[in-house]
């Protein structure tokens, strides 16, 4: 089987669209401050009720990877059918800088993580990373939630099928 061949099959597996973020803390107290960080991701799931655990699997060597693996916490918001644009501008490969991206968005940070949550996310979720395990050219990072909420009924769930965003009919 070719790498084509398993991309393509697993591309008929509908899956929804997340933003995942976390704060980098500034590298000295002295110098500038922290940064925000954000991707986009459709390998997130629900793991657990008892504990209240969920599951994001992130490219090994990623930002997003180096980042989760020295600082725990982090968050997530579902994205809704409308926030498209989100999505897309978080998943861009050699993009500005995080905090150009954030800069027009409708955050909230949150009081748990310190990470942002998007305004107008279906939900929102803060975790504290429990267990990374290494599987394959990815990290999965498995995280207690800490704090859930459903800021936005409106709209349908974003989601990712055969390689482009789409929404339910």
């Amino acid at each position: 089987m070719s790498n084509d061949e398993f991309r393509a099959a697993m591309s008929r597996l509908a899956a929804g669209v997340v933003l995942v973020t976390a704060y980098e803390p500034p590298l000295d107290a002295e110098g500038p401050g922290g940064e925000d960080v954000g991707m986009t991701a459709t390998a997130f799931m629900s793991v657990s009720l008892d504990p209240p655990l969920v599951l994001v699997s992130l490219r090994e060597g990623s930002r997003m990877d180096d980042l989760l693996d020295e600082q725990p916490l982090w968050a997530v918001s579902v994205l809704s059918e409308s926030q498209r644009h989100i999505a897309g501008r978080f998943a861009m490969k050699g993009r500005i800088s995080d905090r150009l991206l954030f800069e027009d968005l409708p955050c909230t940070r949150g009081e748990a993580t310190g990470s942002l949550l998007v305004g107008g996310a279906l939900a929102t979720l803060e975790c504290r990373t429990e267990q990374r395990v290494r599987a394959g050219d990815h990290t999965l990072v498995i995280g207690r939630v800490l704090t859930a909420g459903v800021p936005s009924a409106d709209g349908g769930p974003l989601t990712y099928f055969k390689g482009r965003y789409r929404q339910l009919d």
